[in-house]
């Protein structure tokens, strides 16, 4: 096990390197800087106060040399200064982190509690009407895109029940639970919608595949009821392709909340990202992608451990 941590831990490192690069250079083939933004919307500055604002940021200076000048201070957690805001990135990243790792939390339990039931009764029920309709189920979600679902969610409750998600007045979880699930919930639905079809076809997939092995069969042979076969033999082992599945797509679902949080007007860590594009705040789009990046890998490694809890005979030496 501690070898394995070793190497994984290890793997990091070329991981997130190679990532802030890509995101350095794609962030510079876009025409125009943060300058030229403001200069364009906000400001009238002379060409003398422009060149002065890009010495002062660095942005005067060879691509190479300001990569390393960021990846040094990033080491040191110093992800820059944002230039429209004038605020440090990494606590502006930190404080509208919770309400993303709230919504990509709420998400997946929604997606566990829907696929993961659904996709066990279409394994068990195997070409009833039960398991058509769940593989109808499973391409409808995965088939409807995130920002055409939470629009369609806006629409049917503004014209059909005459209300509206609140927008533009979240409610901190701490301060009022309550109304900050109102406003959660049906974000968390139109993340965790597509999510829960994957489930469901992983574990249906999975759970076919254990019922006819060998090991099955001769706890039927035994005269184990088939519901103990199940739940005490064949869910185990299928759970595990089950994690990876949830591994990844936990990870996917900061990205994913870049359009959800867009949609309905939450501060989390996607609209901050969206905006810094928007507005070449190279320093917010670097360290936000990086913090993203990062609990990518990380909860993918925490995936990998837990196949161990799962299935006790999976090793790590």
């Amino acid at each position: 096990m501690r070898r394995f941590l070793i190497q994984r831990l290890l793997a990091f490192v070329p991981t997130l390197v190679g990532i802030s690069i890509v995101v350095f250079l794609v962030m510079r083939l876009i025409p125009g800087d943060t300058i030229s933004a403001m200069i364009g919307t906000q400001y009238k500055l002379t060409e003398a106060q422009a060149a002065a604002l890009r010495a002062y940021f660095g942005l005067d200076k060879p691509l190479p040399e300001q990569y390393l000048i960021w990846l040094t201070a990033a080491l040191r957690g110093d992800f820059g200064y944002s230039v429209r805001s004038g605020q440090p990135v990494l606590p502006e990243i930190l404080n509208r982190f919770p309400l993303t790792l709230e919504l990509a939390l709420l998400a997946m339990m929604i997606a566990l509690a829907i696929g993961l039931p659904l996709g066990v009764v279409s394994a068990v029920k195997r070409d009833s009407l039960i398991d058509l309709s769940g593989r109808l189920f499973a391409l409808i979600g995965l088939a409807l895109p995130n920002f055409w679902l939470g629009t369609l969610l806006i629409l049917v409750l503004s014209v059909v029940f005459q209300t509206l998600p609140n927008s533009g007045d979240y409610t901190d979880l701490l301060e009022d639970p309550l109304a900050n699930l109102k406003q959660m919930l049906f974000p968390a639905i139109t993340l965790g919608f597509a999510f829960s079809a994957s489930i469901l076809r992983a574990t249906r997939s999975s759970l076919l595949e254990e019922l006819q092995q060998d090991y099955a069969r001769t706890a039927r042979g035994k005269g184990l009821r088939e519901r103990r076969v199940i739940a005490g033999h064949c869910l185990k082992n299928a759970l595990i392709p089950i994690i990876t599945i949830a591994g990844v797509e936990m990870g996917y679902l900061f990205g994913g909340a870049v359009i959800v949080e867009e949609i309905f007007t939450l501060p989390g860590i996607g609209r901050l990202l969206l905006n810094a594009i928007s507005q070449r705040d190279y320093a917010v789009v670097q360290g936000t992608i990086m913090f993203i990046a990062f609990n990518f890998v990380l909860i993918n490694l925490l995936a990998d451990l837990a196949y161990a809890f799962v299935n006790p005979r999976i090793r790590y030496d």
